[in-house]
């Protein structure tokens, strides 16, 4: 993922060296290198006529954050050679609670800017000389093109930087001690790659094609349309008993997990289905492996433990660091279709200080606009973002959400543990290969709603409004629309039917009429 870009770079794209005994003159191309080519008795003639200076622009790119181990099982081959032969080892490094890792060519320790602590892999620099301007933050990116890890690209981290700076570009020199630190960090640490090729990707689920768009890859997904129905069925059952028997909330969940934005209009992100879990048990793992099914579903996710401390001390919002010159990562610094599982079971009594306050507003902005304001110092910038997210909360969530449903369990294990293990390890994987495609691949198809069946909806919402005009708004139908769309998308269905309609008023009618219910119970506003 595109986590910082660096400003643009001049390189010599043709220089010319001479040799010190002979005088010949040799011309090199400069492309695709971070050192200039010198034999040993070889120098460049600075002042040469044939002297070509080239520009490229420069990405720092970091592992997809959140990115799921099966991911880069099925990708790479297997968890522990990611990184493919050679040397994966030395490169691959983890950020600690502080993203620190210490290099033995500079001190104080270097932050590798991974946005979610935890986080393993290595950073790269990505040094792009076409086309630039079609890439922007946040991208997923597939790249091909030449690692260089030359040694030599440490020095800039010591004090032989000054003895070698005739091998880099003059123009780094002007760099303050702290910026040429963060931005030519030892290649050992962070390995330049010179693309010959990239493409921003839709998805970075390895199951499907990468584009569903190609010719070969229609074959395929109407391959998998003719088995849908069976496919939903086995995730229906799988999700109501990985909570605890309650099928509507499992209905629910699978609808949150292909729900998408699809659109904006204005300010207002179309599509986006932030439910909100209540009725989960307090402090209890019965949320944490809730979580854990969702990432053995979903390319990437993060589970956010909602404790004051996490509040008050984590760093959600990216910063730009004017004496770096780069972009400092945050929490909510994440990939488009990330799942974002926010555990409010946790929360303590306490008090949020200033940053827990920013921080809270933080996931507000990002639920109702799906927006991250990143912090510029003199102004913020806003990113729009594409997350899901769910809240399991004990009762109704202060976090804002499009929809509230309440858990109803209906088994109650005596081992809470046991039984969610025994969940997953009763799946076959090539059953969860079609989960897994399921969800990924209904977020990607189009939608749409014939002028014919428009109509009957708002002739059945006017009809709704005439019978109970207190409790139905226009934030039901939108929300009902809403249902019925991914309710459709889930049966593979890629318009709106009569039947998908009445099917989502239903569901609605069975949510609303359970949160009622639970009102009655505790006498107060779930």
């Amino acid at each position: 993922m595109v986590q910082d870009m660096f400003d643009p770079e001049f390189y010599m794209g043709v220089y010319e060296t001479v040799d010190t005994n002979t005088r010949t003159r040799v011309l090199h191309f400069g492309k695709y290198r971070d050192v200039a080519e010198c034999g040993p008795h070889q120098e460049i003639d600075l002042n040469s006529s044939q002297t070509v200076t080239s520009e490229r622009q420069t990405f720092y790119c970091v592992p997809v954050p959140g990115e799921s181990a099966w991911v880069k099982e099925i990708s790479f081959g297997s968890v522990g050679d990611i990184h493919g032969c050679g040397e994966p080892k030395r490169l691959e490094t983890e950020a600690s609670a502080g993203h620190h890792l210490t290099s033995p060519n500079c001190s104080p320790p270097l932050d590798l800017n991974f946005p979610l602590p935890g986080e393993k892999g290595p950073a790269c620099l990505v040094k792009v000389y076409e086309s630039w301007d079609s890439f922007k933050v946040n991208d997923i990116l597939e790249v091909y093109g030449i690692l260089s890890v030359d040694p030599v690209l440490s020095i800039v981290n010591n004090e032989e930087r000054e003895n070698s700076s005739s091998l880099f570009d003059p123009m780094e020199c002007m760099d303050t001690a702290e910026e040429q630190r963060v931005h030519s960090p030892p290649a050992s640490l962070v390995p330049r790659i010179h693309v010959i090729l990239a493409q921003k990707l839709q998805h970075i689920n390895p199951l499907l094609p990468a584009c569903l768009k190609e010719e070969e890859s229609k074959s395929f997904v109407s391959s998998f349309m003719s088995e849908l129905s069976p496919v939903r069925a086995e995730l229906l059952g799988f999700l109501t008993h990985a909570l605890l028997g309650d099928s509507l909330a499992a209905e629910y969940l699978i609808l949150h997990l292909i729900s998408t934005v699809y659109a904006r209009r204005d300010v207002l992100p179309l599509g986006k289905f932030t439910v909100n879990l209540s009725g989960c048990p307090r402090n209890s793992i019965f949320t944490e492996h809730i979580y854990r099914i969702i990432q053995q579903l979903v390319p990437a996710s993060y589970r956010l433990q909602m404790t004051i401390e996490n509040m008050n001390h984590s760093r959600f919002i990216p910063h730009k660091d004017y004496t770096a010159n780069r972009l400092v990562s945050g929490v909510l610094q994440l990939a488009s279709n990330t799942s974002l599982v926010i555990d409010e079971t946790l929360l303590e009594q306490g008090q949020l200080d200033t940053t827990g306050v920013h921080n809270v507003t933080a996931l507000g902005n990002l639920i109702t606009w799906q927006k991250v304001d990143y912090d510029f110092s003199y102004h913020q910038m806003e990113f729009p973002c594409n997350i899901n997210v769910l809240i399991t909360s004990e009762g109704r969530s202060f976090l804002p959400s499009d929809c509230q449903v309440h858990l109803q369990p209906q088994i109650i294990p005596p081992n809470m543990e046991e039984y969610m293990n025994s969940l997953l390890t009763a799946v076959l994987p090539s059953v969860l290969n079609k989960f897994r495609t399921y969800l990924s691949l209904l977020r990607l198809l189009d939608y749409s709603i014939s002028d014919e069946v428009t109509k009957a909806v708002e002739e059945d919402f006017v009809e709704m409004r005439k019978n109970d005009p207190e409790s139905i708004t226009a934030d039901d139908l939108h929300r009902t629309l809403l249902i019925a769309r991914f309710l459709s998308l889930s049966a593979g269905q890629t318009t709106l039917s009569r039947e998908r309609w009445l099917r989502a008023k239903q569901l609605e009618a069975l949510r609303k009429a359970r949160l009622q219910q639970q009102k009655c119970v505790n006498g107060n506003e779930l």
